[in-house]
């Protein structure tokens, strides 16, 4: 079960669910009848369901994507997927619609369907509005008529166009340069004389993003995300016709706030109820007691138990304590309207996602993402902080083998730094299924937050400027010199494992000669920066904003350093990272008389969404037989 929504009214909910692990069906449920079979809903055999969502009380926005050998737009081939969006009656019946976006020809109308949502216009019982993919222009969609109409046409120009509360467009960005240095312009619509002005803009080279979080209540207010001389991103307020940033609406003390929830009941329509932050998960500060409330009721009646972690401020260096759910947590991920029905999500690094409809107090569940893992000994998910050699705090996330079944440890373990590598791991469930695949095989498994990793703190992600192969390497080194020192890991067993940015720090991990490795398995990893930099030098933004900060080592120019053996893996679409990188790192192995295995998984693309069940398969037995094989720091089975 994945994607659970409910409808604004609280009267259905909806979500996606797969009977064989392989089909995707839509299932919908009525909230007061939910001992009944729900309503199955499948789709085309070339498409698969990817997400659903309510826009109003009998619509709902599905999302599919299905494999393509030839670019819809271009003509030309490319081994790839395609996303398609649709609006469905409760029936599953497509929502016929006038939409016909300038540039398309019938053919490609009907593959991009209904374009992507701008807004769900919550005060407006028929329409929505819908974004053509290729123009931007914006349109009024009739959810009942299916009649559209263009409110605003799409520019070169401007783009991110945002609605107020009401359904008005009344933001949009801008990108432009000063002196020659690039900057995102932010524009708001003026609340008196309806004119568009420019606000507030940043600076790629000086990478503190500022955006609109959220419009409030008072046409004059906005709230804004800023980053402006804080290592962490806060809430503020901002007057539009005094074109003032006002006072700090919320700032974590330790992560980085990250939007704003607000309500859609009639009584408080547009109000502040709470403000998101990225800790070891993605949280929510309720300001609304009654929700808070709610979310502690469920912790208890759910047995979720809060323990202490002893934290040191990455920038500032003080400790200070605060409380994370042990394994698992919950959370509000959908409610009606009027706030008396909820979806309510448990799930942890060492719990599988369980989805439960909360009515009047009351939980029942709903399904499982997972449900064969039920009974399984997982291991235990934890957030932990080690100091890398130049004292830099590194925060990391640590899965343990189930001590009942696998002893005490010292344990095999793998390393496995995530991708981006402006990215970041947390302690909810992992969907790539990497972490508890290896722990239940008697692994630890450590998912280092390197320097140059985001969403920790400016200084953490700056830190990893120039720093490939480098300093971020160390922190990954560091890390397994941790686990050793605290008599986690063996070090004599001890793999590297990572995909996309991780895939290259896995080849740097066999490169390097710290002796800390056994073996090196590498996703879809880019055997040299210039790959990444080509990628960022042609995006006159990401020329000032990502490619002065990609800089260091080149796996594919020190093979002869290699000293372990290496397993290389690629899906055959990823148009991300080419196969010919994994490719040519082999051929360079194999010519140097290196040990290493390739593996192409057939239709697989670069991104998680577009793994089939056999891919995952494919990695995970691979990776596996890899570690027991060639790397020899498996237990038996």
């Amino acid at each position: 079960m994945s994607s659970v929504t409910i409808s604004p009214d609280g009267t259905h909910v909806a979500a996606l669910i797969s009977r064989d692990g392989e089909t995707r069906l839509l299932a919908i449920w009525r909230t007061d009848a939910l001992d009944q079979s729900p309503y199955l809903v499948g789709s085309d055999a070339r498409a698969e369901m990817q997400s659903v969502q309510f826009v109003k009380n009998d619509r709902l926005f599905v999302t599919t994507q299905q494999l393509v050998t030839h670019n819809p737009f271009s003509g030309r081939r490319e081994l790839s997927y395609a996303s398609r969006r649709q609006v469905l009656d409760l029936e599953g019946r497509p929502v016929r619609t006038s939409l016909s976006f300038d540039g398309l020809t019938s053919a490609q109308q009907a593959f991009v369907g209904v374009g992507s949502i701008v807004s769900s216009l919550p005060r407006d019982p028929e329409n929505i509005l819908v974004s053509a993919p290729t123009t931007g222009d914006i349109y009024r969609l009739n959810l009942y008529s299916g009649r559209a109409e263009r409110v605003e046409r799409g520019s070169t120009r401007f783009s991110s166009l945002q609605t107020d509360l009401y359904g008005e467009l009344r933001a949009r960005q801008s990108f432009d340069f000063d002196s020659g240095a690039a900057y995102i312009a932010q524009w708001i619509k003026h609340p008196d004389t309806g004119s568009w002005d420019e606000h507030f803009r940043w600076y790629a080279r000086d990478r503190e993003p500022v955006s609109i979080a959220a419009f409030t209540t008072d046409p004059n207010i906005v709230l804004v995300s800023s980053t402006t001389g804080r290592d962490r991103a806060a809430i503020y307020e901002y007057n539009i016709r005094e074109r003032r940033m006002g006072e700090i609406a919320f700032a974590h003390p330790l992560f980085e706030a990250s939007n704003v929830v607000l309500s859609s009941a009639e009584a408080n329509y547009g109000e502040v109820l709470g403000f998101g932050y990225s800790g070891e998960r993605s949280r929510v500060y309720w300001v609304d007691e009654s929700l808070g409330q709610i979310e502690n009721t469920v912790r208890n009646a759910l047995r979720v138990r809060q323990v202490p972690v002893d934290w040191t401020d990455i920038a500032s260096g003080e400790t200070s304590r605060f409380t994370i759910g042990d394994g698992a947590d919950v959370a509000i991920v959908a409610r009606s309207d009027d706030q008396t029905r909820f979806i309510i999500r448990r799930s942890g690094g060492s719990t599988p996602p369980e989805f439960y409809l909360m009515v009047d107090g009351r939980l029942r569940l709903l399904g499982r993402a997972y449900p064969e893992l039920q009974d399984v000994r997982l291991g235990q998910t934890r957030l932990i902080q080690y100091a890398a050699r130049d004292g830099l705090m590194v925060p990391g996330i640590l899965t343990t083998p189930d001590p009942a079944v696998h002893g005490p440890g010292p344990y095999p373990t793998i390393i496995t730094p995530h991708g981006g590598p402006w990215a970041r791991d947390d302690t909810d469930w992992d969907p790539t299924g990497w972490t508890q695949y290896f722990a239940t095989r008697g692994y630890a498994v450590l998912q280092p937050q390197f320097r140059g990793s985001d969403g920790w703190g400016q200084r953490l992600w700056r830190a990893g400027d120039r720093e490939w192969g480098r300093a971020m390497q160390d922190d990954n080194d560091d890390g397994a010199n941790y686990l050793i020192a605290q008599g986690i890991a063996d070090r004599n067993r001890i793999a590297i494992h990572g995909y996309s940015y991780g895939g290259y720090a896995a080849m740097m991990g066999a490169v390097r000669p710290n002796g800390i490795y056994r073996c090196a398995a590498a996703g879809a990893g880019p055997a040299t920066i210039d790959q990444f930099k080509r990628g960022t030098y042609g995006s006159r933004f990401l020329r000032e904003f990502q490619h002065p900060t990609a800089d260091g080592e080149d796996p594919l120019r020190r093979v002869t350093e290699v000293s372990i053996p290496v397993l290389l893996y690629t899906g055959d679409r990823d148009t991300n990272v080419v196969p010919a990188e994994s490719q040519s790192f082999a051929a360079a192995l194999r010519a140097e008389g290196k040990a290493v295995e390739l593996l192409i998984l057939p239709d697989m693309e670069h991104t998680l969404n577009t793994w089939t069940p056999a891919n995952v398969a494919a990695i995970l037995t691979s990776v596996e037989n890899f570690l027991n094989g060639a790397c020899g720091i498996g237990r038996p089975s």
